[in-house]
């Protein structure tokens, strides 16, 4: 038996599993640990929250860290996109970048924050760099798969209704034929953005962003504006993934439920 049990997903258990948590968490706190710098209690969290909206720290930190992201995963997918086709559709340009992308994809993204800020400043394009190359590469590689399993009975039908150009092939034949595995390469690259930004941020790379803020704020003993800003990348980060998702599935994968038309 498959499927998601009955009632699970309901408004009902939602608010139910929240509540209990929040009920516990408060209790925690106050009665069993009893020291806000080890953890805020939730009433200290909302008051934080309040505190930081009405000051417009939150919203300037949050528009921030939002340039940062889209910056740098708008550069993937310009980019990666585009070079992912080359190498999944054009044998020679795979055997010459192949090993270039091999030596370049292992480094972890956080390991380029020093020549960011050398080349960039602690500009937004800075911020965005360190995202673009943890971004890029599930953009590219899911690219790349994705025309690898094209079944080759596809882009000969093609050829037989008059594709007979590369460039008519890759657009009509192929795009649509990698839109699944171009899909999931998207949603691992939003997520993965995310945490670089996160990671950026507060190694340093900008002087504001909701990730900057968490390790300022603990330089100022002040756990609960900390915790607000972790709550915030959680339900941030939560709604991109299901945005992601729910843009997909209404968008290439649309004709998956038939709704092409």
């Amino acid at each position: 038996m498959t499927g998601t049990l009955p009632g699970t997903r309901s408004p009902a258990y939602i608010l139910l599993s929240i509540s209990a948590v929040i009920i516990l968490w408060q209790a925690i706190a106050v009665f069993i640990v009893g020291n806000r710098f080890i953890l805020p209690s939730c009433t200290d969290v909302l008051t934080a929250f309040l505190r930081l909206v009405v000051s417009g720290t939150l919203p300037e930190d949050f528009v921030v860290s939002m340039i940062h992201f889209f910056t740098g995963l708008g550069l993937s997918l310009l980019i990666g996109v585009p070079l992912g086709i080359i190498i999944g559709w054009y044998p020679l340009a795979n055997r010459l970048l192949d090993p270039v992308i091999e030596i370049i994809r292992p480094i972890p993204p956080l390991a380029w924050i020093p020549f960011a800020i050398v080349w960039f400043g602690l500009t937004n394009l800075a911020a965005g760099f360190v995202i673009f190359i943890g971004a890029v590469f599930p953009v590219l590689i899911n690219t790349y798969e994705g025309f690898q399993n094209i079944p080759r009975i596809f882009v000969e039908a093609g050829k037989m209704l008059g594709c007979t150009r590369n460039t008519s092939l890759i657009r009509y034949i192929a795009i649509p034929a990698a839109l699944p595995h171009l899909a999931a390469g998207f949603r691992v690259a939003s997520g993965v953005a995310w945490m670089c930004l996160i990671a950026a941020e507060m190694f340093g790379v900008s002087q504001f962003g909701l990730g900057q803020k968490i390790w300022w704020y603990y330089n100022l003993h002040q756990m609960d504006n900390v915790m607000v800003y972790m709550l915030i990348l959680g339900f941030v980060g939560l709604f991109i993934d299901y945005l992601f998702r729910f843009g997909m599935k209404k968008t290439l994968l649309k004709w998956r439920e038939g709704e092409v038309n």
